[in-house]
């Protein structure tokens, strides 16, 4: 079935819905007057007694309009409320994740990140959007993290490499990165999972 066809039918669904809501019954009128059509010629019609059936018929016809028109913010409303529940959902699961989750532009500045990702920097959400990812790794690391999303940003299939923090007053975690492109078009996707502890910073990319 087309697109057009399936507006149709659910148009005239929803047009049934609405006489049932008025009159008990789901028959369809043999004509049908616009709204406009119908505000305009409604007064001279009702004003004249060989007229007034007509006037109720189209006052007839603005109410099933009328109940259509509430119908559909109904559902529209009900739409609205499922895709934002969803919304909070997903957006719940990723910002609560265990695993550190960023997202980075090709220069590996922090478009978004979780709360994970902002206590493994050491830093909060707000501070470390807009700051670039390279001045927290080691320097091979750093350089890593470049080729790592420049191969993402060139293929598209996801990428792995080994990435370790810059040094600290304790060990930093030797981190594998996990990467992918962003399919909202924002730069790469970052997942950071610890492989334990360890100041040596040869690990590369791989």
């Amino acid at each position: 079935m087309s697109t057009t066809a399936r507006e149709a039918e659910e148009n005239l669904s929803l047009r049934q819905r609405a006489l049932a809501h008025l009159t008990g019954s789901t028959t369809q009128p043999a004509g049908r007057a616009s709204p406009s059509q119908a505000l305009a010629v409604l007064h001279a019609l009702a004003s004249s007694p060989e007229t007034a059936p007509d006037a109720l018929a189209l006052l007839h016809e603005l109410q099933v309009h009328q109940v259509e028109l509430e119908l559909q913010q109904e559902e529209l409303r009900r739409s609205r409320d499922d895709l934002e529940a969803e919304l909070s959902r997903r957006t719940a699961l990723v910002d609560h994740a265990p695993v550190p989750y960023l997202t980075l532009d090709t220069t590996t500045r922090v478009v978004e990140l979780n709360h994970a990702a902002a206590q493994l920097l050491g830093a909060t959400r707000d501070e470390l959007r807009g700051k670039l990812l390279t001045p927290f790794l080691a320097a091979r690391s750093g350089r890593d993290l470049y080729t790592l999303l420049a191969r993402v940003q060139g293929g598209g299939a996801p990428q792995r490499c080994e990435l370790q923090l810059a040094a600290g007053p304790a060990q930093a975690p030797a981190l594998l990165a996990l990467a992918s492109a962003d399919p909202a078009g924002k730069g790469c996707l970052l997942a950071l999972v610890a492989l334990g502890p360890g100041p040596d910073d040869d690990a590369g990319t791989r």
